[in-house]
């Protein structure tokens, strides 16, 4: 039986072992280099964005103190606006009050002189027969139309009430008599007391007698 035939040489040896050659140690040295790049790079990118997430936390309460400051303000503005609103609304109600007892001053002496005339005009109601009597009602007759004047000057006028349709908003009935011949119902048939207008504001309503 014949023997394998074993090499026998160096040369024989080194061609069937395969050595690497320049280039592929060159690429088995790149290769953890670039696996080392990127891994730089996650880690790098990993960094900046603990970083934004920290500086994000660090601007977070600021913007919470700007933003409560921010409410603080309105609430301020608000309550000064409404403030401003109240303060024109009492300057407005002021006003109109000044003008109101600018318009009707004097109302309470009108309503003092008021009997003063009645009983000047009940003292003319009664008749006289001597001379005497007679020259005291012209002198009663004077004071009464020197005062009727002075009131027609402040705007102080008389009531029309006698045959005229009753209103409850100027007249004032204390009887009421049946209605008769060609009367309407609801007119006034008789004036007890003479009512009084300072301007457009009802002093005294007139006491009449309504016939229904």
């Amino acid at each position: 039986m014949a023997k394998k035939q074993q090499p026998n040489t160096d040369d024989e040896l080194a061609q069937k072992t395969e050595f690497p050659s320049e280039k592929d140690l060159a690429t088995s040295t790149a290769a953890p280099e670039s696996a080392t790049s990127t891994t730089s790079a996650a880690a790098d990118s990993a960094t900046s964005a603990t970083d934004e997430a920290t500086e994000s936390a660090a601007v977070d309460p600021q913007a919470e103190q700007i933003k409560t400051l921010q409410a603080k303000v309105d609430a301020t503005e608000d309550k000064y606006l409404r403030a401003e609103a109240e303060i024109q609304n009492m300057n407005t109600r002021f006003k109109k009050e000044r003008e109101q007892l600018l318009k009707y001053e004097g109302q309470d002496l009108v309503k003092d002189i008021l009997p003063v005339i009645d009983n000047l005009e009940r003292a003319l109601a009664v008749e006289v027969n001597d001379k005497n009597g007679e020259q005291l009602k012209k002198g009663v007759q004077m004071v009464y139309d020197h005062l009727e004047r002075t009131l027609k000057a402040h705007q102080v006028i008389e009531i029309a009430a006698a045959d005229q349709a009753f209103d409850p908003t100027i007249h004032q009935a204390v009887q009421t008599v049946a209605v008769e011949g060609d009367q309407k119902p609801d007119t006034i048939v008789q004036v007890l007391q003479k009512g009084y207008k300072l301007k457009d504001r009802v002093i005294r309503p007139a006491m009449v007698v309504v016939a229904q």
